[in-house]
């Protein structure tokens, strides 16, 4: 019943846009924090919001690539990024506000991602793989362009966000929970746990050798 009542593309189409404006949010907030001009606040926001998207495509050889047949995502970051920085100072914690929206970008991206992937009758650990991919290469290369260490690169709880929610969703999808509300679920799994773990300070251990 749920499945009926919204349309699987609207829904995918309506979380890709949540992910576009957070990223695109996220990528102008450090822009500006840098001292980026108008310009290069723009550039950081669409880096950051269809990098990871864009190598997704690539990977799976979907052309033309998703922003080339739909200038609204174009639109949309640009208008956003503007908007941003006419209207809103910069934020006193602009570190705070940062991993906000990056945790919005990072729920809403691994499921378009791991979607786009199962769409292409990829196998489960692919379609892992490409929710990642489509969450964290923009907020990569974003955070190389402004050189600042890679926030996946600080022994954050990032990736197994994602990983987390993807495994999720393939184990109700076992259970038969209905898709959409599958993709709801999965993509609150992974802003809580996002979000848990900045708020409690959780990280991954590191490995060394005892000698």
């Amino acid at each position: 019943m749920f499945n009926d009542f919204i349309f699987p593309d609207v829904l995918l189409y309506i979380l890709d846009m949540i992910g576009i404006m957070a990223c695109a949010i996220a990528g102008t907030l450090l822009a500006q924090h840098k001292s980026f001009d108008v310009a290069g606040c723009i550039l950081v926001a669409m880096v950051n919001a269809i990098g990871g998207g864009t190598l997704r495509d690539m990977a799976l050889d979907r052309h033309p690539l998703f922003w080339m047949t739909d200038l609204n995502y174009l639109i949309v970051i640009t208008v956003t990024s503007l908007v941003l920085q006419i209207f809103v100072h910069l934020y006193d914690k602009i570190d705070n506000a940062l991993k906000l929206f990056d945790a919005i970008g990072l729920a809403a991206f691994s499921v378009i991602g791991f979607n786009v992937a199962l769409g292409q009758d990829m196998l489960p650990v692919i379609a892992i793989m490409m929710g990642v991919w489509t969450a964290i290469i923009g907020g990569l290369l974003r955070d190389i362009i402004c050189n600042e260490i890679p926030l996946l690169l600080r022994r954050e709880i990032y990736i197994t966000a994602s990983v987390a929610g993807s495994v999720t969703y393939l184990l109700l999808e076992h259970w038969g929970m209905p898709a959409r509300l599958n993709e709801f679920i999965m993509l609150g799994v992974i802003f809580a746990v996002r979000m848990l773990a900045l708020r409690f300070d959780w990280h991954l251990p590191s490995i060394r050798l005892v000698g």
